[in-house]
């Protein structure tokens, strides 16, 4: 849900004078279903029913999922600010891969936002002794702001690199315009000043 707050500043931002809603249109997001599937499938996956019925699975699913929602960023490693998202997402990833599938979550981070030891599986759950603490979910957003919850150092590079997709995509525009080519300097117009004489 950190996410969320990236795009709302991202979309403000692109949308200031010079850019245009209109510029989202022009990214060419390769291998999106992978991406968009593997985001999804993590929203199920800790979901309620779900996340207390998949046991032993869980981890599994979600190493799984999370690597090919960062293979699909860096299919895409060429839009600007996909860079930066890559870099949040494998950090994430290695967070995830060495605590055993889990992202351990900081009980000062889950006490900011009252919120008690997960017991189904959880995409923030409490670890003894995390590995590569300093990259768990050890921040929280404040409770009295919407969405709040708990997240990484990954998460935002994450949330950095998607806003700066959406102002750089919004804000971007062709060198020149579509009837400029006639001011360009080229054969045609050496053959009409030739001719004019």
């Amino acid at each position: 849900m950190f996410v969320l707050y990236a795009i709302l500043v991202g979309l403000i931002v692109g949308s200031l004078p010079g850019g245009s809603v209109s510029g989202l249109a022009e990214l060419r997001i390769r291998w999106g279903p992978v991406f968009l599937g593997g985001l999804l499938f993590q929203v199920a996956l800790f979901s309620g029913p779900v996340a207390e019925r998949i046991g032993d699975l869980g981890p599994v699913l979600y190493v799984a999922s999370t690597a090919a929602v960062l293979v699909a960023v860096l299919r895409n490693w060429r839009i600007v600010g996909l860079p930066i998202v890559a870099v949040g997402a494998a950090a994430n990833a290695a967070a995830i891969l060495a605590n055993g599938g889990f992202m351990p979550a900081g009980a000062g981070a889950l006490a900011a936002l009252g919120k008690a030891v997960p017991t189904a599986y959880s995409n923030s759950s409490i670890v003894a002794h995390p590995a590569l603490a300093g990259w768990t979910d050890i921040f929280a957003v404040p409770h009295p702001l919407p969405f709040a919850n708990v997240f990484s150092i990954g998460d935002v590079l994450i949330a950095v690199g998607v806003a700066t997709v959406l102002i750089a995509a919004m804000r971007e525009r062709d060198p020149l315009p579509p009837d400029s080519t006639a001011e360009l300097p080229g054969p045609a117009a050496s053959t009409v000043a030739v001719d004019a004489t």
